[in-house]
């Protein structure tokens, strides 16, 4: 019997959020294209989706800061006749830090991963989702897309790219039968924080669940909602942020983020 499942390619998929995304598409049955960097988190996850679900996952470790990588990565997925329904850009890092004392190699690593592959992969499965009238993508924002961000300047910015981007995405997709969703979530419990250096910082004191916050962004893109922010304390925060004095919301920022 010829499977009917839509496949999903999942970026960040060794981890965190990225896990959890892929297993809410299995549950699902979908099939999935699971990519990060390390090989070993990716084959023990397929491994569990293969056996729990009963779905069919394929494994490409790729690290997406190599400019050259999106398209080996979407020339592969091309090869093995994989038709992505739903794509979710969800790999991305952060740093802290003022930014002159930064590694500046590691700030533009930042912005080609965040900034860069999502772009790029977006650009190159829309197309085919387009002439199909049939997809959903998925980009991984944040709440510090909303507001400048000392401390963690490159991050925020790179975030604030995700949110006008997709805004702008949802909008031109408008008719196609496509859809694009950026999640944007606050301080979560992943492993970025410690990747970022800001466990302790005011910001990470309390966080919310990653695998409801994945379930929201989730199920907001299946609906085609374009903003998806989720809990009512970040909404309320966002719209604190709206009313309040631009240099107001630099210091409350720098105060959160400063290590």
């Amino acid at each position: 019997m010829q499977r009917t499942a839509k496949t999903a390619l999942v970026t960040g998929a060794s981890a965190g959020l990225g896990t959890h995304f892929a297993r809410l598409f299995a549950q699902d049955g979908h099939d999935l294209v699971l990519v990060a960097r390390r090989q070993d988190k990716l084959d023990q996850l397929a491994t569990e989706l293969r056996e729990v679900y009963g779905i069919h996952p394929t494994v490409i470790a790729a690290d997406l800061t190599d400019p050259k990588a999106p398209l080996h990565l979407h020339e592969e997925v091309m090869r093995a006749g994989i038709e992505v329904e739903f794509l979710v850009n969800n790999a991305g890092f952060g740093t802290s830090g003022a930014f002159a004392e930064l590694n500046l190699a590691r700030e533009l690593d930042l912005i080609e991963l965040n900034v860069k592959a999502l772009t790029q992969l977006t650009g190159l499965v829309l197309p085919a989702m387009v002439a199909r009238r049939s997809g959903r993508i998925l980009n991984l924002g944040s709440m510090a897309g909303f507001l400048p961000g000392p401390f963690m300047a490159t991050y925020y910015a790179s975030k604030a790219y995700v949110l006008s981007f997709t805004e702008a995405l949802a909008y031109e997709l408008r008719g196609t039968g496509v859809t694009a969703t950026v999640l944007c979530p606050g301080a979560t419990a992943t492993e970025f924080a410690r990747v970022a250096g800001i466990e302790s910082t005011a910001l990470f004191t309390s966080s919310a669940d990653a695998a409801s916050i994945a379930l929201y962004g989730y199920r907001s893109m299946l609906k085609g909602k374009t903003i998806a922010v989720p809990g009512v304390k970040a909404k309320l925060s966002l719209e604190s942020l709206r009313v309040s004095p631009r240099a107001v919301v630099r210091v409350l920022a720098a105060h959160l983020n400063k290590p």
